[in-house]
């Protein structure tokens, strides 16, 4: 394990702390993901600092950000690009889209038609976009951070469960504590602006080269054969679920794996333990989840499943 590469990643987290407050898990969980070279979903409602987040996340690790606010008039070529006559040259030529940078800020993914929305599921998946027949790869890396508002539902699409799975971690961004807010309005009082992120302090770190050696030692984290199964476990516990319609996919026990190793690199380790197991399964499998509707009705929620499951399986010693 590379060490000074652990602690620049922790040096990430105080930058991003500089913009962002109170928010430190949803912090570690954009930056497992992006050790896990996957996507992620953030909801929240307005005023928690998502978009802030994504912005001082992308500045702190020096990578090429771009942002789509995603609207009911949104199309597939706003966001992958096309193909745009040359009147000049009597030809056609490729107008790249937003989507081509490495850092890609998906604003309210819900607010768009599902035709929309599916102009992505290539990119996340392949990592490349066919326009008239010809694939263009995206750069490297290449992660969608999405954002949901919870609580609006006026105006919106719901996601399909094939779009949700491709998405590595669905993390929640709560309301601040009384005196993290207080510290936010310091901030503000002070002359902080959310718009200036170079003149709130936060500097890069890393570069895209050093995130490419974290992820190649990522990949390297070991997992024995019992924690494996562990995982497998905990997938086909939730398609057991009376509650639940839709379990975890096949491809949600690769990404809970993925996560886990990452995390696991993070906190120093060289294998994965039922811990790091545990402590990624929440953001990793509660969009996963489709639930019946007799037990939403009654109050049952995705987290509280996923919390029954963990108490439920037995864990390997």
């Amino acid at each position: 394990m590379t060490s000074d590469l652990q602690e620049t990643f922790s040096r990430v987290r105080a930058e991003v702390g500089k913009a962002v407050v109170a928010q430190d898990g949803a912090v570690t969980g954009l930056i497992v993901t992006l050790l896990a070279q996957g996507h992620v979903l953030l909801e929240g409602v307005p005023g928690v600092a998502k978009t802030l987040l994504v912005r001082a996340l992308g500045h702190a690790m020096s990578l090429d950000t771009s942002r789509v606010q995603f609207t009911p008039d949104l199309m597939p070529g706003d966001i992958t690009g096309s193909l745009v006559y040359d009147a000049k040259a009597g030809e056609f030529e490729f107008r790249p889209g937003p989507v081509f940078t490495n850092l890609l800020l998906a604003d309210e993914i819900n607010r768009t038609p599902p035709k929309t929305q599916s102009a992505l599921l290539e990119a996340m998946e392949e990592r490349q976009v066919s326009i008239d027949g010809v694939s263009r790869p995206l750069p490297t890396p290449f992660v969608v951070a999405a954002t949901m508002n919870p609580v609006e539902y006026e105006g919106t699409y719901t996601l399909p469960e094939a779009q949700l799975d491709r998405f590595l971690m669905k993390l929640t961004l709560d309301l601040p504590s009384r005196d993290a807010e207080v510290d936010v309005l310091g901030r503000h009082a002070a002359g902080f602006s959310p718009r200036d992120l170079r003149a709130a302090g936060v500097t890069p770190v890393l570069g895209p080269e050093d995130l490419a050696r974290a992820q190649a030692e990522v990949t390297r984290v070991g997992a024995s054969p019992d924690v494996l199964a562990y995982i497998v476990d905990l997938a086909r516990a939730t398609r057991d679920s009376p509650s639940v319609v839709v379990g975890v996919s096949p491809r949600g026990s690769t990404a809970l794996l993925a996560a886990s190793k990452a995390w696991a690199w993070l906190t120093g380790f060289d294998r994965i333990t039922p811990d790091h197991v545990q402590a990624m399964a929440p953001p990793v499998l509660r969009h996963r989840l489709k639930l019946r509707p007799e037990a939403e009705l009654e109050g049952v929620d995705a987290d509280g499943i996923v919390r029954s499951v963990l108490q439920q399986v037995r864990v390997p010693i």
